[in-house]
């Protein structure tokens, strides 16, 4: 834990500590070592053979830079049922934006029938960053080939009062116009999505190279004012 903690800040740049401050509002600026993202990434893979047992059992962590490398070892398991066992332990300290999406483990692609059952169940948690996780796993693994309608229905009847959720489901929906437009777009058509989240991923979709100016166009005769 110590030799962890010592290396992490052996990576540190102070300016960068200010800037990731400003960048994930409401975390506690002691806790921000202030390490880029790619070298935590580069350091979890240089560990990810030792026995990091202590460290994954060592919830909460103490900082931000901890959080991000206990994601990032949960993405070096290769194993499904082992992943999925020290994901489920970490989901609920989760805390952040930036810890909630960097996190995504290579393993659940190949494992997606199984895998979607535990998406489901965290889309209908109380917490703010489960169900974040769960929107933002079911958009990046099934809006592809494995892409259902129904899904779209799940995100759609999720409700909160929460920023980071509303402004997950404006991007799925915004990914999903590009991906899957036809579909995507009778939620937009038919309200079915709460106010702020309409017109947030109405933006975010005309902000987007991946969906034509036509699209675009029609999209902002959508807006609800």
């Amino acid at each position: 834990m110590n030799k962890i903690q010592k290396d992490l800040f052996a990576l540190s740049e102070q300016a960068y500590a200010e800037f990731c401050f400003n960048l994930t509002p409401g975390i506690n600026p002691k806790s921000i070592i202030g390490v880029r993202i790619p070298k935590i990434r580069k350091y979890a893979k240089s560990i990810c053979k030792n026995d990091n047992s202590k460290f994954l059992n060592s919830l909460p962590h103490k900082y931000y830079e901890e959080n991000l490398l206990h994601g990032f070892l949960i993405e070096q398991i290769k194993d499904y049922d082992k992943c999925l066992y020290e994901l489920e332990k970490f989901i609920p300290y989760i805390d952040n934006w930036s810890v909630c999406d960097t996190c995504k483990p290579k393993v659940f692609k190949k494992y997606k029938n199984e895998y979607l059952k535990h998406i489901k169940r965290w889309l209908k948690d109380d917490k703010t960053y489960t169900i974040r996780y769960g929107i933002g796993q079911l958009m990046s693994l099934y809006l592809d080939e494995d892409y259902k309608k129904d899904y779209l229905e799940l995100v759609s009847k999720i409700r909160s009062d929460e920023y980071y959720v509303n402004m997950m489901i404006a991007w799925y929906f915004a990914t999903a116009l590009a991906k899957q437009y036809d579909d995507a777009i009778t939620y937009i058509e038919k309200h079915k999505l709460d106010k702020w989240s309409h017109n947030k991923t109405i933006q975010k979709a005309i902000e987007s190279y991946r969906i034509s100016d036509d699209k675009k166009d029609y999209l902002r005769t959508l807006r609800i004012k």
